[in-house]
């Protein structure tokens, strides 16, 4: 396996120091996937105590001890992040993912200690020193065939977070579940053992699903054949849509071919990529209180607006309102693009849907929703109505952000005018001229106030 030539220094300072570094779970696994990564896990063994560690580290890189309390010291090597532990068994204490008692041991063998891994694929090590790779467990021919198993029964069921993991391994590298590690994880899911991980721990496992799988979808199909499906999701299944627009099937294959739309628009930006991945899985979260079928049409009037469902959702992911208020905008707007386009609206239209949201990023989740589908022009891949939103936007320059006020404060206190409730209502009513098209400029933005102010 290649490696940086910071690794191997870390691993000779190591050895000089009478220890020896195992390079274990993602990176490895990786390795074989054919995935670059700038994590990389080491295991040190025939060192006595993190301190010890510790002190040859602090000879290459600063060291952080975040991680201490697992056991875990981190250093950054050449923008490479390194998670360097002593080999360790668990002891199950209590409930959720931090229910352990560690307990480090640099007399471990390597077999025992990767016995608490969580997958066989994560259970591979790699001797730096030998150029030899240990896989006592088979995980390179369960990498080769495609498949998810666990390494123990026993330890497996100990932690929860392992249901979440798979589902997203699961979908980021099309990777099929084996069968009873697929019962044990449905085991759990009965026994509401997912109840005992913090919210937190839950999204960052959603976050991967979305943000690193070509097919998210997979993970939530998965998900529900798990029993974990969230009962706002679930409740899409089976709801049915009018086959003129949906002849894909019901809400729940839309979204699923909707998310995945939107995996191949991702930008590099991870951040909004995170809030357009939500804002396509929750865009038609209301459907399934506003469908109505009567004389054999389907209809689902005004569903956007329904947004109880999402917020119920993201609640249970999240408590960051933020995330809330980037979401919730893009869900009522989502079918604002093609409406506009449909009538030809004119530029005030486009200004003040401005005013609401970031009108690129509408177009991104209109687009993921539109190519969501099995009509013949979704498979075209071509939509002619955020090409032409996004066009008329640019050219008014309010693409990804609404059009700044061109009166100001300042410029009634120039007319002598005292700061006061008159202010607001001046600088509102000029702001609508102003997307109205009346007010282009700073100049025409006084004209109007000297005009407003005429006795």
């Amino acid at each position: 396996m290649k490696l940086p030539n910071s690794i191997k220094e870390l691993a000779q300072t190591l050895m000089d120091n009478g220890a020896r570094a195992f390079i274990v779970g993602g990176y490895v696994r990786d390795h074989f996937l054919g995935l670059q990564s700038k994590d990389i896990d080491i295991e040190v063994y025939g060192v006595n105590s993190l301190d010890k560690l510790k002190s040859v580290l602090e000879d290459l890189a600063p060291v952080h001890e975040v991680g201490k309390n697992f056991g875990v010291l981190k250093i950054n090597l050449d923008g490479y992040d390194l998670d360097i532990s002593l080999p360790r068994t668990e002891i199950k204490t209590g409930k959720g993912h931090k229910g352990f008692h560690i307990q480090t041991n640099a007399q471990l063998d390597y077999t025992t200690a990767a016995k608490r891994r969580d997958f066989t694929m994560n259970s591979i090590g790699y001797d730096i020193k030998t150029d030899f790779f240990l896989d006592p467990y088979e995980g390179r021919k369960d990498i080769e065939e495609g498949t998810i198993r666990h390494v123990d029964d026993d330890s497996f069921v100990e932690d929860p977070l392992r249901v979440l993991r798979a589902v997203q391994f699961g979908a980021r590298f099309n990777f099929k579940l084996d069968t009873k590690t697929l019962e044990l994880c449905q085991d759990m899911v009965k026994n509401n053992m997912l109840d005992e991980l913090p919210k937190e721990r839950i999204f960052e496992e959603y976050k991967k699903l979305l943000l690193k799988a070509d097919k998210p979808s997979q993970g939530f199909e998965l998900l529900d054949e798990l029993g974990a499906l969230y009962p706002e999701l679930k409740a899409l299944q089976a709801v049915p849509q009018d086959k003129t627009y949906h002849p894909e099937g019901d809400v729940w294959i839309h979204t699923m071919m909707s998310i995945d739309a939107m995996a191949q628009l991702r930008s590099k930006d991870k951040k909004k990529n995170l809030i357009l991945m939500l804002a396509v899985l929750c865009h038609d979260l209301g459907k399934p209180e506003a469908t109505k079928e009567e004389g054999g049409k389907i209809s689902s009037i005004a569903h956007e607006h329904i947004l109880e469902p999402t917020i119920s959702f993201i609640n249970k992911l999240s408590n960051e309102k933020a995330l809330l208020e980037e979401i919730l905008p893009l869900i009522k707007e989502h079918l604002i693009p093609s409406q506009l386009y449909k009538q030809k609206s004119k530029d005030p239209a486009i200004r003040r849907l401005s005013t609401r949201v970031s009108i690129e990023d509408l177009v991104t989740v209109a687009k993921a929703d539109h190519f969501g589908r099995t009509t013949t022009e979704a498979k075209k891949k071509k939509y002619p109505a955020g090409e032409w939103l996004l066009k008329k936007a640019k050219k008014l320059k309010v693409q990804s952000e609404q059009p700044q006020a061109l009166l100001l404060g300042r410029h009634l206190i120039d007319e002598g005018m005292k700061p006061g409730l008159e202010f607001k209502v001046i600088l509102k009513e000029a702001y609508e001229e102003q997307l109205e098209g009346k007010i282009k400029d700073e100049k025409s933005a006084l004209r109007w106030l000297k005009d407003y102010l005429k006795p």
